[in-house]
C-alpha cells in the first residue's frame, strides 16, 4: 500500500556537482549543487538550480559562464564544505585545498582533483520559486585519460560520483544496465 505525501522535491538519486565561478574582479567562487540535470542533448545543456540569495546565482548571471566539476567520494568533504558556506566570506579554493586549472573558453576554473569538467555558457536563467534555474550550454568537456576505457567511454568502476538522496550523499559505480537492454530480451515478442 502506498501513502500519500504533500509535494516535495521527492525524485533521487540527484547527482552532486561543483560549480565553479569568477566575479568582475577576478575572485573564483566553488558551489555545491544537487539540484541539476541534463537539460537537452543537441546542443549539449545542463540545467542547475541556485537559489537567489546565494552567491554564486548573481555572480553566474553577471558573467554568463560557469564550470561543472564532477567531484568523486575522494573529495566529500570538500564537497559538503563547498555547499555550507560563503564564497562571499571565505576562499573555497584556499580553504579546502582544492586546485584551480585553467579553463580552455571560459574564465571559472576547472577543479583539478575532479576527474570530469564541463566548460558552459548561460543560455538562460529561469526564475521558479525558491531557486532559479540556469541552463548552460557546453562548449568543452575535460576528462582525466585514467578513467576512460579502451572505446574512449567513462568507465564508471574508475570513478566514484556523489549522488545526494533526500540529505544523504551517496555512491554510485556499479554497472546493472545498458540503455535498451530490455528490448533485447523481449526480442521474442513481436
Amino acid at each position: 500500500m502506498k501513502i500519500k505525501k504533500n509535494p516535495w522535491p521527492a525524485l533521487f538519486p540527484c547527482p552532486i556537482i561543483l560549480v565553479t565561478c569568477t566575479d568582475y574582479r577576478g575572485k573564483s567562487n566553488i558551489i555545491t549543487l544537487a539540484w541539476t540535470g541534463i537539460a537537452c542533448s543537441d546542443p549539449p545543456t545542463i540545467s542547475m538550480s541556485i537559489r537567489p540569495q546565494r552567491y554564486s546565482n548573481k555572480i553566474i548571471e553577471e558573467s554568463g559562464e560557469f564550470v561543472v566539476n564532477i567531484p568523486t567520494v575522494k573529495i566529500l568533504e570538500e564537497t559538503d564544505f563547498c555547499g555550507i558556506v560563503s564564497g562571499k566570506e571565505i576562499d573555497k579554493f584556499s580553504e579546502t585545498q582544492l586546485t584551480q586549472e585553467p579553463a580552455e573558453k571560459v574564465k571559472p576554473p576547472l577543479i583539478k582533483e575532479c576527474p570530469i569538467n564541463i566548460e558552459c555558457i548561460l543560455k538562460k536563467k529561469i526564475p521558479l520559486g525558491v531557486h532559479d534555474m540556469f541552463l548552460g550550454e557546453v562548449i568543452r568537456v575535460h576528462i582525466e585519460q585514467e578513467i576512460l576505457n579502451k572505446n574512449g567511454q567513462i568507465d564508471f568502476t574508475k570513478v566514484s560520483p556523489i549522488a545526494y538522496n533526500q540529505g544523504e550523499y551517496w555512491s554510485l559505480n556499479k554497472k546493472i544496465g545498458v540503455h535498451g537492454f530490455s528490448a533485447r530480451l523481449r526480442s521474442h515478442i513481436r
